[in-house]
């Protein structure tokens, strides 16, 4: 096991053991990435805020259920992901999606190694800004898909869609992208 496993593994024990000073380190670890996940499929800023709170009192709450199958940081992310896409549901219900769209601010590590670096190539920078522009449906299944990594069984279960429904949405949605890319 990795030195940095141990370290997550212990702080998650303190943590358990209701040490606050081990729950704030895990927050200040995380809370970035975390961040940059619920912005990117709520698109406002105070309330994908407001997800990664709720997200990290619910995963310090339930952290006893986590059983180490997966990274710590997956599991969180996920808490993240349907945390967001209830948010996301929840403004859809009540129409006030933001006619502003929030940049996008990405650091390096926030989203992890291999794409770190990515970002800071303007063309990425231009398929980002691009994204916003999408719809949303079209938005959120492409960054779970390409961002966060998740396949396509996956979504179909964070958005609540048939198998057939993700594989033509994700389609449709690179399709659309590659469309407003050779528009801009």
């Amino acid at each position: 096991m990795s030195q940095e496993r141990e370290h997550i593994d212990e702080l998650l024990q303190l943590c358990l053991d209701g040490k606050q000073s081990a729950q704030l380190e895990v927050y200040n670890r995380y809370y970035k990435a975390m961040y940059n996940t619920a912005v990117r499929i709520v698109k406002k800023s105070d309330e994908a805020e407001d997800v990664m709170q709720e997200s990290f009192l619910s995963a310090f709450t339930k952290l006893h259920t986590f059983k180490g199958e997966v990274a710590f940081g997956s599991w969180l992310k996920r808490i993240v992901i349907n945390n967001s896409i209830y948010q996301y549901r929840k403004q859809q219900k009540k129409n006030e999606i933001a006619l502003e769209d929030v940049l996008y601010k990405v650091e390096d590590n926030e989203i992890g190694i291999a794409d770190s670096h990515a970002f800071t190539e303007p063309k990425a920078q231009k398929v980002m800004e691009t994204m916003k522009r999408l719809k949303d449906n079209y938005r959120v299944s492409l960054t779970l898909h390409l961002i966060e990594g998740y396949d396509y069984e996956e979504i179909c279960e964070i958005m609540n869609i048939s198998y057939s429904n993700c594989r033509t949405t994700i389609s449709r949605a690179k399709e659309s992208l590659r469309n407003k890319m050779t528009e801009a």
